[in-house]
């Protein structure tokens, strides 16, 4: 086994390289973020330098924890390509130590800070975040609004029905441009309502300026029509929680409520196993990064190598999107949507280190 000291070396090496890159991600993103706030800020009455540029802080931690897996990456390369070029990776394989011994600190240190991100920085991000929305709310008004907008699906005593909305208030309980497809108790559809907007009542949503499209009649406008339904003010503003605003502990509890309220709770879920599956996903990179940056510095090829970790880390990256995409739709079960691609990269990883250093 590698020696305590030399141990400790590496794993202070590297995670000195790793915390300035993500410090380095972290400073770009809220200098982008910053600009954007002072640019929309315009003459917005109470927009002032200091506050944009608190609001700034606030957005970037969260956005600043989905590029954690690429800053562990880079950090890792630079690292080990470091070590390689002041030969003292070259030192320790002469003294006897083998790459897996040298990668093993690295390992060690990724697993430890994965466990904190999701445990202590994830909930310190996500109410950073909830804090900034209603900082937005209070300054420039005029509701939250989604691309593609938003959907809930719901049971009634009248049967099913899925409600689009192109935007909510802060509480979410008044939608805006509102879609209704109503459905019988057997899955068959009954009609389309169009509405300008849907208030929650008590056991029922009342639209206001409705259109009725039912098969086989014309269209019926109303001033008002009521939409049964069992949900309540609490239910359905969470349902336009975005998961990756949701803190890690909350996420369960979270997940259970959604479902009885008869929404769909996938996301929750499947946040949840990212999140779980988040210190193998890091070990994944750095596994990938030592496939490309322990050959010997002085025998060139260093922008090969750079840019085929680049690559691989790219290709690992569009996997686990294309993977949670899959799993989001219902295609692939959500365990598997959330840990496969870090199995996936541990498995590539270790294949590649096999091939090089053993034959």
């Amino acid at each position: 086994m590698i020696g305590g000291t030399l141990g400790r070396y590496f794993a202070k090496r590297f995670f000195k390289t790793i915390a300035a890159v993500f410090f380095g991600v972290f400073g770009l993103i809220y200098a982008i973020d910053l600009v954007e706030m002072l640019r929309r800020s315009g003459d917005t009455p109470g927009a002032t330098g200091p506050l944009m540029a608190w609001l700034s802080f606030l957005h970037t931690p969260i956005i600043a924890e989905q590029a954690l897996p690429f800053a562990v990456l880079f950090g890792a390369m630079i690292s080990f390509l470091n070590l390689s070029r002041k030969l003292e990776l070259v030192v320790a394989r002469a003294a006897g130590v083998s790459a897996w011994q040298f990668i093993s600190p690295p390992l060690l240190v990724v697993v430890a800070l994965g466990v904190f991100m999701v445990t202590a920085y994830n909930p310190m991000s996500t109410a950073m975040k909830r804090e900034a929305d209603r900082i937005e709310d209070r300054l420039f008004g005029g509701g939250a609004s989604d691309v593609g907008g938003m959907w809930i699906r719901q049971k009634s005593v009248d049967g099913e029905a899925v409600v689009h909305a192109d935007g909510r208030d802060e509480s979410g309980t008044s939608l805006n441009h509102v879609q209704v497809f109503n459905f019988d108790e057997n899955g068959g559809f009954l009609e389309r309502v169009d509405a300008q907007g849907a208030t929650l009542r008590d056991g029922y949503w009342r639209l206001k300026d409705a259109n009725v499209v039912t098969p086989g009649f014309d269209t019926l406008a109303t001033p008002s029509y009521l939409l049964a339904t069992s949900l309540t003010k609490a239910e359905v503003a969470q349902a336009f929680v975005a998961p990756e605003t949701v803190s890690f502990w909350t996420l369960p509890a979270l997940a259970a409520q959604t479902d009885r309220a008869g929404l769909n709770a996938t996301g929750y879920r499947l946040r949840f196993q990212e999140l779980l599956a988040l210190p193998v996903t890091l070990a994944a990179m750095v596994l990938v990064a030592a496939c490309f940056s322990l050959r010997f510095f002085r025998m060139g090829g260093v922008q090969k190598m750079v840019s085929g970790g680049v690559a691989a880390g790219f290709v690992l990256y569009v996997a686990t999107k294309l993977v949670n995409d899959l799993g989001s739709a219902g295609f692939v079960s959500v365990p598997v949507a959330g840990w496969s691609p870090a199995v996936a990269g541990c498995l590539f990883g270790a294949y590649v280190l096999l091939h090089q250093e053993d034959g």
